[in-house]
């Protein structure tokens, strides 16, 4: 019996895999030096790891709760233990990686001194996993930073404490009924899918270079906790969802990752705007905020907090909280607009 070879864009072709594309990339840059590359191919491994884990979750007694809280005052579920504790290991035996967080530790983790690498690295090992036992799509975020503190000594609290757009690279893993993983180190914004005949990570050519568009069409925001906003959130809403030709429709799966990804693809925006319940907002910073206002801004999109561009937000704690609009530049800016001061 023979087996067909994979399609890609309805033609027969050997596909770019991570691997190669990392090569390719590196080559463009003389003053590279590998330790980024490997970075992100052991990110790539891991996370074929954790997809599996997603898909096969039912069949291996990894629904419900641990019984152990964050620190954020969250239930910590079973899956995102698991999935933080290999990140965790694959980041630790990378000797270009000196420390990391995560959403799931109270604080920062410094690796042994023999690990000098220049970079640490943020993540959010699974976030919307509350929503996996019904077959919603969910992901992986992840930030690399080039550390603060001398090669010599342990990384420091300031090396998790740096603005957004110090950011060297960041990205995400989807997994939905593919799972994806998309990236930029601030020269295009690339998105592979997870060819599971090869096992290998191949880059589509209608995902060699993701863009954005300008105008959206879909908005996606916890409409539930309306009567919790101010009043010019509310009206912003409103506004997208009357204004004729250019009306917006509402989508939201709950799910930060597949959220944004649909609007990144589609064009629209997503936002979590601060409530009398969260005055600062909800959404994390450093691992959820900083990674995906990096991707869409070299999409071609826009991510403020409705004043401040969000990756110029100077970050006071590891696990800071803050409002977010993130999404289609004009439907930003509006949004900017709306809060009393336009974005330049």
């Amino acid at each position: 019996m023979s087996v067909e070879a994979p399609i890609y864009n309805n033609k027969y072709l050997l596909p770019v895999n991570i691997q190669e594309h990392l090569r390719r990339e590196e080559r463009l840059h003389p003053e590279a030096t590998g330790a980024l590359t490997s970075i992100l191919a052991d990110l790539s491994r891991v996370a074929k790891s954790v997809s599996y884990l997603v898909n096969t979750a039912g069949l291996s007694d990894l629904y419900g709760l641990t019984g152990r809280v964050n620190i954020q005052g969250e239930s910590v579920i079973k899956l995102d233990e698991s999935a933080n504790e290999r990140f965790k290991q694959i980041l630790k035996s990378n000797p270009n990686v000196a420390g990391y967080a995560s959403e799931e530790e109270d604080t920062f983790v410094p690796f042994n001194k023999d690990n000098r690498g220049k970079y640490i690295v943020w993540f959010d090992p699974l976030d919307g996993s509350s929503n996996f036992d019904t077959n919603v799509s969910i992901g992986s975020i992840f930030s690399i930073y080039k550390r603060k503190s001398p090669e010599s000594q342990l990384v420091e609290n300031d090396d998790f404490l740096q603005k957004g757009v110090e950011q060297v690279c960041a990205g995400y893993f989807l997994y939905g009924t593919s799972t994806m993983f998309v990236y930029t180190t601030g020269h295009g914004v690339f998105g592979f899918t997870l060819d599971p005949s090869v096992g290998e990570f191949v880059l589509p050519n209608s995902y060699s270079e993701i863009k954005t568009p300008e105008n959206g069409k879909i908005y996606s925001v916890n409409e539930a906790n309306i009567n919790k906003w101010e009043p010019r959130v509310v009206d912003y809403i409103n506004h997208l969802k009357t204004r004729g030709e250019n009306t917006c429709t509402a989508r939201y799966v709950g799910s930060l990752v597949a959220d944004f990804h649909r609007n990144l693809l589609k064009g629209g925006v997503y936002l979590y705007p601060r409530d009398s319940k969260n005055p600062n907002g909800k959404l994390r910073l450093n691992c959820e905020l900083n990674p995906l206002a990096f991707i869409a801004e070299e999409a071609g999109g826009m991510a403020t907090d409705g004043q401040n561009r969000l990756r110029e937000i100077e970050p006071r704690e590891l696990h800071q909280r803050n409002q977010a609009v993130i999404g289609s530049k004009n439907e930003v800016l509006l949004f900017s607009q709306y809060l009393g001061k336009s974005e330049k």
